[in-house]
């Protein structure tokens, strides 16, 4: 008899506009007038998505492996902090069965870089089964007054 071992994890991040930074997300560049603040790129995507894998694998967060009083990750590229996560998960013989995301902002609309950004992702988790969707708050909350973005993930790791 042949058993899987699924693993289910959820993540979620988020990040306050500031308008001396780049907006990133999904590890692409989105032309906007602020962008996210934080110790990395603060790719709230990509963050989620970390800890979703982290936590169907049985790790710590991704403050806990990423830690923002390390040196080491000021400014770096969150997609490298996705392919260390990946690293650690591929250790444990854990491959990506499927991720979906949630983006929550109210601008810029992001339709248009959400392949790109399924790209970046599947070329990292060696997975093609990505969905990324945004919303908005409807002007309600933080993300709805536009001071910030928030992402969600869940992801399916099997071996």
């Amino acid at each position: 008899m042949v058993t899987c071992d699924f693993r289910v994890g959820y993540g979620y991040d988020v990040h306050r506009f500031a308008k001396s930074r780049k907006l990133v997300l999904g590890g692409v560049e989105i032309p906007h007038k602020v962008g996210l603040t934080g110790h990395s790129d603060a790719d709230v995507l990509l963050h989620s998505v970390c800890d979703a894998l982290l936590g169907a694998a049985g790790f710590e967060d991704i403050g806990h492996q990423f830690p923002n009083t390390d040196s080491r990750f000021k400014d770096i590229s969150s997609l490298i902090l996705l392919k260390e996560t990946y690293k650690l998960i591929s250790k444990k013989k854990f491959k990506v069965g499927n991720i979906d995301c949630m983006l929550s902002l109210e601008e810029p609309k992001i339709f248009k870089f959400i392949d790109e950004m399924k790209k970046n992702i599947s070329s990292v988790i060696k997975s093609k089964n990505i969905s990324i969707k945004a919303t908005t708050a409807e002007g309600l909350g933080f993300v709805g007054k536009k001071e910030g973005c928030e992402a969600t993930c869940v992801a399916i790791l099997y071996k």
